[in-house]
This record gives C-alpha cells, sequence and structure tokens, in this order.
C-alpha cells in the first residue's frame, strides 16, 4: 500500500497552516508535545520524530523551518531513488518548499499544497522550472521505460534543443520538433538519451499454473505471449490469479519481475465472467469451482479479452486491455503478516525496516502496551489489543486478518523471534486443520520477520560487552516450559560457564527459580562474578545497577528485569562513566601467545 504522508506542527503559530495542509492532501497531523493544542498524535522530539518517519519511508510535511528538516534526515541520506519526499512549509503558508525526493512525489506535493494555500512553490528541479515537467515522473499509470536516460534528456532539452511528441502528450507539453523524443507507445520501443520511452498500463494479465510450477517455466509463457501481441512488459499495469494461487512462487515472481501489484479473485468472482470466456473449461471448473482461471482473473480486472489463454505443459496466461491506463485495481492484494520487533520501545532502538513495515501496515495487532510505544507511528492505524495471556489469540487474528488480503503488523517487544510471537506465527501455520490450526487462506499469506533489538543486546550495550564470548539465554517462566526443563538448562549452562542472559525472572506468584538458579550457578563460579540488573531498558524509568552473584536477591527484581549473569571470566570494571561490565574474550592470551613464538623463532 502506499505510505499517507504525515504533517508536522511544531508550533501554536503553525498549527492552523498544517490542519489546512492535512485536508488537501488527506494526512494526518502530529504535533510537538506542549507546544501544539490540536494534533492526531503527539511527538516529543521533532528531530528524532522526522528522523523515524523518513527512515520508515513516509513522507513528511513539516510546517517549520526548512533546517528542521535537513538537520534530521542528513545523516540517513543515501539513495535519492528511494526516499520518501520532504516538503516545508512556512508557518503562515506563504511559501512551500520540496527539499527532498522533487521526483518521487515532493514536487506534487508542494505544488497541490502551493495552489490550495494560494501560497508560492519554491521548485527548484530544473525540468520543473523551465518546463514544468519531470519527466522521470511521469503521470500514474505510465511507466517509463529508460529512466536511468532521462537527466540526459533533460539536458538536451535544457539546452534549446526541443522536444518532439509522438503518440499520447502525457506531459501536455510543446512539440517543437527538437531533438528529444517522447515516445508513448504500447508497444515495446528501444530508448536512448534523446529518446523516452513511456507505456500507459491498460494490460491485465491473468495467470494460472500447476503447484508449484517452475517460475522459468511460466515467464518464459508471458515474455513470449507479450512478444506475440506486439505488447511492451511496461504496458502491464497487474498480475491477477485465482485466491488459491496467493502463494504460488511462480504467479509472485512474475508480478516481482514485471513491478506490479498481485491481484486475486475467488473461483465466485471468476465464475461471474464466464460467459466472457473464449475458452470455458469443465476440467478446470471441477478442480476449482470456475470455468477459467487465467482468462478470468484478466477479465476480472476488467477491459476486453485481447489475448485468449495461451498455455504450456503447466501455465497458462491471459491478457485485456483497458480504454485508459489502470490506476485502480480489482480484486484483493495477497494478504501479508509483519512480525516486528520493536525494540525496548524508543524510537532510536526500533530499525528503519521495523518503521518502514509499520507504516505501511493497515492494522497493528498486539498487547496494546507494545503498540502504544510505537507513538504516532501507530497514529490512524486500525489496531487490535490484546492482553497478556493472548498470545495465541493475537497470532491467529493477526493470521487471519491477512488471510483477508491486510496488510497486518504483529507488534511485539525485542526481537519478535526471541520468547516472543515469531515461533507461534510458525507453529500455528504447521499445525493440521484437525490440531487447531488456522484456515487454508490464513497458510497463503505472506509473512515476513524483521529483526529487532532484543533486551538482552539493550542490557548488554548498557553494562559494555558482557556478551563478549560464549553467552545463552534462558527463560524462568515455567508456564509453557517444565521447571525440570529448566532446572535442568541451569545446570547445563552453569556447567559450561557460559554468561547467562535471565528473561522472565520472577512475577508476582513466581518467586523460587531464580534463587535456585543463582545458587547452582554459586556451585560453578565464583560469589563475586557480577551480575547486571536492567530494568525498563530504553524507557525514561529505565534503572541499571550490579551485584555481586552471591549477594543476589529476587526481591529487587521484576518481570520487566533482565539479569545478566556474567561467567568466571566476566569483569566490572570501573571507569570514567562508571562501572562497565565485559567479558574477554582471550586476546591477551593470544598475544602472549604470539610474543612467545616470536622470542623462539628469533
Amino acid at each position: 500500500m502506499a505510505v499517507k504522508p504525515v504533517v508536522l506542527a511544531l508550533s501554536r503559530s503553525g498549527e492552523d497552516v498544517a490542519h489546512r495542509v492535512a485536508g488537501l492532501i488527506d494526512a494526518q497531523v502530529h504535533g510537538r508535545e506542549g507546544r501544539v493544542g490540536r494534533a492526531d498524535a503527539f511527538f516529543p522530539n521533532a528531530l528524532d520524530h522526522v528522523r523515524d518517519l523518513f527512515a520508515a519511508g513516509v513522507p513528511v510535511v513539516g510546517v517549520c523551518a526548512s533546517g528542521i528538516l535537513i538537520r534530521a534526515v542528513a545523516p540517513l541520506l543515501a539513495d535519492k531513488t528511494t526516499e520518501p519526499p520532504i516538503v516545508s512549509v512556512s508557518d503562515d503558508g506563504s511559501v512551500v518548499v520540496p527539499l527532498l525526493g522533487g521526483h518521487r512525489g515532493a514536487n506534487r506535493l508542494a505544488s497541490v499544497i502551493a495552489e490550495g494555500l494560494g501560497a508560492t512553490a519554491a521548485v527548484t528541479t530544473a525540468g520543473d522550472v523551465a518546463m514544468g515537467v519531470a519527466l522521470d515522473a511521469p503521470p500514474a499509470g505510465y511507466r517509463l521505460a529508460n529512466p536511468a536516460d532521462a537527466k540526459s534528456a533533460m539536458a538536451v532539452m535544457l539546452s534549446g534543443a526541443g522536444v518532439t511528441v509522438t503518440g499520447e502528450n502525457i506531459f501536455d507539453i510543446e512539440d517543437q520538433g527538437g531533438a528529444v523524443e517522447l515516445i508513448v507507445s504500447e508497444a515495446p520501443q528501444t530508448g536512448g538519451e534523446e529518446r523516452l520511452v513511456y507505456h500507459p498500463q491498460r494490460f491485465a494479465l491473468g495467470l494460472g499454473c500447476a503447484r508449484n510450477a517452475d517460475p522459468e517455466e511460466l515467464w518464459q509463457l508471458v515474455c513470449d505471449t507479450l512478444e506475440h501481441a506486439g505488447i511492451a512488459k511496461g504496458a502491464v499495469a497487474c498480475v491477477a490469479s485465482i485466491d488459491l494461487k496467493a502463494d504460488e512462487p511462480a504467479m509472485n515472481e512474475v508480478a516481482r519481475r514485471l513491478g506490479v501489484p498481485f491481484r486475486l479473485f475467488t473461483a465466485e468472482e471468476l465464475e461471474d465472467k464466464a460467459d466472457e470466456l473464449a475458452n470455458p473449461s469443465e476440467v478446470v471448473f471441477a478442480e476449482v469451482g470456475c470455468h477459467g482461471v487465467s482468462e478470468g482473473a484478466a477479465l476480472a480486472c476488467g477491459g476486453d479479452l485481447v489475448v485468449q489463454k495461451r498455455k504450456t505443459a503447466n501455465a497458462t496466461c491471459a491478457l485485456t486491455r483497458s480504454e485508459t491506463p489502470i490506476t485502480e485495481f480489482a480484486g484483493r492484494a495477497r494478504g501479508r503478516l509483519s512480525v516486528v520487533g520493536i525494540g525496548p520501545g524508543q524510537a532510536a532502538w526500533r530499525t528503519p525496516e521495523v518503521s518502514r513495515l509499520v507504516a505501511e501496515a493497515q492494522e497493528l495487532v498486539g498487547y496494546g502496551l507494545y503498540i502504544d510505544l510505537l507513538g504516532p507511528l501507530a497514529a490512524g492505524k486500525d489496531r487490535s489489543d490484546f492482553p497478556l495471556g493472548g498470545e495465541e489469540a493475537r497470532c491467529r487474528y493477526a493470521l487471519e486478518q491477512a488471510a483477508k488480503g491486510r496488510n497486518v503488523a504483529l507488534v511485539c517487544s525485542g526481537d519478535a523471534g526471541i520468547y516472543a510471537m515469531g515461533a507461534l506465527v510458525f507453529e500455528l501455520l504447521d499445525r493440521g486443520p484437525d490440531e487447531h490450526g488456522v484456515s487454508d487462506a490464513a497458510h497463503r499469506v505472506e509473512v515476513i520477520c524483521s529483526p529487532g533489538v532484543s533486551a538482552l543486546q539493550g542490557a548488554a550495550a548498557r553494562a559494555g560487552a558482557p556478551l563478549g564470548h560464549d553467552f545463552c539465554t534462558i527463560s524462568l517462566s515455567d508456564l509453557l516450559t517444565p521447571r525440570d526443563d529448566i532446572i535442568r538448562r541451569l545446570h547445563a549452562a552453569a556447567t559450561g560457564d557460559f554468561v547467562i542472559a535471565f528473561y522472565n525472572p520472577v512475577s508476582k506468584t513466581r518467586r523460587t527459580l531464580l534463587a535456585e538458579a543463582r545458587d547452582i550457578l554459586l556451585q560453578h563460579r565464583p560469589g563475586d562474578t557480577p551480575v547486571m540488573l536492567a530494568s525498563s531498558l530504553g524507557r525514561p524509568e529505565e534503572h541499571v545497577r550490579y551485584r555481586r552473584l552471591d549477594e543476589l536477591q529476587v526481591d529487587e527484581v521484576d518481570m520487566l528485569t533482565v539479569v545478566l549473569v556474567g561467567s568466571s571470566n566476566s569483569r566490572l570494571a570501573q571507569m570514567g562513566e562508571g562501572p562497565r561490565m565485559f567479558t574477554p574474550r582471550g586476546y591477551a592470551r593470544k598475544i602472549d601467545g604470539d610474543l612467545a613464538q616470536k622470542d623462539v623463532v628469533g
């Protein structure tokens, strides 16, 4: 899904303008805490929030000084072809400045805002200034086949060489019979530095194939079909099929290579097109409940059938053509479930990929506190909060929502794969129909797992480097793990002299296992072994302290505390910043050995 822009209001003086801008571009207003009265969401620090939105790929319109936005995103600038638009608007609404992403929507945003406010759009992109167009940003529904040549073509045009328009004049630009040709064609055309080729995306490609068909077989069929029909790949607007094929690797690969959406229809929706099929099949009907998949799916996208079903041993395809470029798509998307770990909670410890997946999601699912920790990034999204203890229910719900074609993010603290929901998602998918699993549709969703900063990593970073050598993690919760297994693992880790991170060390009703763990470890390592207690990591109430292993007390630990116990080699050193815990890996021994070897050789 396209990510909607966010409008930032940093002060009372720009608050009204921010809401006017938001109305013009259908966006939310995020306001600075304590300085703005009305907003859809509030943030405490402008630089951090802009940086977080930018990293997530969210277009930002800031009603503020341009310098604030520039300083915020400067450390993240890397690839102008992927970075989201950044636009600044003066507090009085008189000037609109596209700062970044001019050809990725910023110039267009600035123009819409300026027109709505009666302001001046300070566009500085050469082509927009000289000719009012950006040749590498065609109108919706058109694709530039050779974008790498746009810069050269624009330079030639700006030198006074003029332009020739062949076919539809999509930029409404004067045809001067010049050196640079802008050609709009459904057919394949050869582009160049002075010849830009644009394809109107009027075609829908319907696909069918046997389960787990070779992606290369389907791709070759598609290429041959398009070539035979004289249709450019760039003129295809979408790929479509029956929803039973949502997870079909070959179809998803074709959509990826064409760079277009993959749309899905039920058998009933495809059967509605039965009267329009050129090649209805009773065999197909008996198999999936409709008389044609590839032709039916193409027709369900709209337009007239222009290429009847073509087939190979394991694949079929067909094409429809609409009179105008397709910019709105029938059917539904393949659902996606992003299993994300947001770290301990603060935005600075959340990865850009997680922020992007959250920004793209239509719905957020998780324990309510974890969703709240996303702050403004969660504003305006559907959310489904589940209590602690409702883990299976929340994972099942997230999968079934994705099965409806929605883009869902399952929000976990720390890393979603470490004592969190990642494993349960795959357990549900692995269960059979008689094992309280999930629906067939849920098995066909795309599942993405994105890493987060775990409590273990956060605690280690605060301490120094306690995980410098071999370590392990053990959960002391016996709700899901038999107590005997926990004791067995404690003895094994103690004997192995691992640095140990204890998750879920205590609860209101479970108070003994941490004390037993301490006593077991004391049988194998010194009483002065350093122990770190880290509570509420990354949050304002963060509290870090150190103890000796033989002085560790259960009463100063709660469920928000990570307990890091050093190995027999771990040390607690006093430094300028205070105590720092680390575990040597053995470099000193290696250096001593190298020096001894040199002495022998010498």
